[in-house]
């Protein structure tokens, strides 16, 4: 297939990605991760230049739909389908008519016979987005399902270090916390591993899934040897809401052996990045001090980038679905 020519002349010059909808990292190729982080990137030095991007999502329709409580995702995906010129509605689960008791495939029914151009999801279960993209005609959009994937984290936080770093090739990041119920941790395995990243885990052993070496990464249970010539501390907050029984003995017991501090990250390299996905329990996985630290922390620039990154993604999607409705027209002929 033939890359799609970006019309923005300071953008990429192709695009390179080929697929319906976003649903997880896993499957995706470098060179397909790599035409959303060079796009991305153009976004992001349009937004700081405060240049207007061009309307592509004009008279397109978006239904930003969320199960569950969200700030940073559904804001971020508001903003950045009204940058592209889209029409943006917000649905909130608690709001419809779900709490009437309707199934979410007769909300995807009702909700398709509007005609969106793209939906994005974030439901607790997970394979959420996967049925909803069977059924709806539009593009949709995975801004999260359950514990399983969380795509456009991953992709914001790789932009995040690319731009500080140079390159992902060769670093060596540590993932470190609540790996077991994280979507935010499984969507930045599978990106940072087919990127070439030595990715190591550090978690308690009741907080790491079965067998997780397997996706190709190197498992601690001490921070310390964990974080050691580190080039990048992701930090994760403990999905308390997805736990049934105790998974660590205490908070307080929790910050003194897994949560990052000054002391903690002496291990890791002189100029390690800090980053978190938010929302952040401070005291708890991360030092508030360290947390605030502009000479270390990069967490508000995963804020900022996170706009940019879903800009990306609304625009290769949208493109595709374009593309794709031009061809029907043509075959219909």
């Amino acid at each position: 297939m033939v890359p799609i020519t970006v019309s923005l002349m300071t953008g990429p010059a192709r695009i390179n990605f080929h697929h319906p909808h976003l649903l997880g990292i896993e499957g995706l190729s470098a060179s397909e991760i790599e035409t959303l982080l060079d796009l991305g990137d153009h976004y992001v030095e349009l937004n700081r230049r405060d240049e207007p991007a061009e309307p592509l999502l004009a008279n397109r329709t978006q239904i930003n739909l969320f199960f569950e409580n969200s700030t940073r995702t559904r804001m971020s995906f508001e903003l950045a389908g009204k940058q592209l010129g889209a029409r943006v509605i917000n649905m909130v689960a608690e709001a419809s008519s779900i709490k009437k008791g309707e199934t979410l495939l007769d909300t995807a029914m009702t909700l398709n016979a509007l005609h969106p151009d793209v939906l994005v999801l974030r439901h607790r279960d997970s394979g959420a987005s996967a049925l909803l993209a069977q059924k709806m005609d539009c593009a949709v959009v995975n801004a999260g399902d359950g514990s399983h994937e969380h795509p456009t984290q991953a992709l914001l936080d790789a932009l995040t270090i690319r731009r500080r770093r140079g390159d992902l090739d060769g670093q060596v990041i540590a993932i470190c916390g609540d790996i077991l119920h994280s979507r935010v941790a499984r969507s930045n395995i599978h990106l940072l591993v087919t990127m070439g990243v030595r990715v190591r885990l550090i978690a308690p052993p009741t907080l790491l899934p079965p067998f997780i070496e397997r996706m190709g990464v190197e498992v601690f249970h001490d921070m310390h040897a964990g974080l050691k010539g580190c080039d990048v501390v992701m930090m994760l907050r403990l999905q308390t809401e997805r736990m049934s029984g105790s998974f660590v003995p205490s908070a307080r017991e929790y910050f003194h052996y897994y949560g990052l501090d000054y002391a903690k990250l002496a291990a890791a390299k002189e100029d390690a990045l800090v980053m978190h996905p938010g929302p952040m329990n401070r005291g708890v996985e991360i030092d508030t001090d360290l947390a605030d630290d502009i000479n270390r922390s990069v967490i508000r620039e995963q804020v900022e980038i996170g706009v940019a990154i879903r800009m990306a993604c609304l625009d290769v999607l949208c493109r595709e679905r374009g593309k794709a409705r031009k061809q029907n027209t043509e075959d219909a002929a």
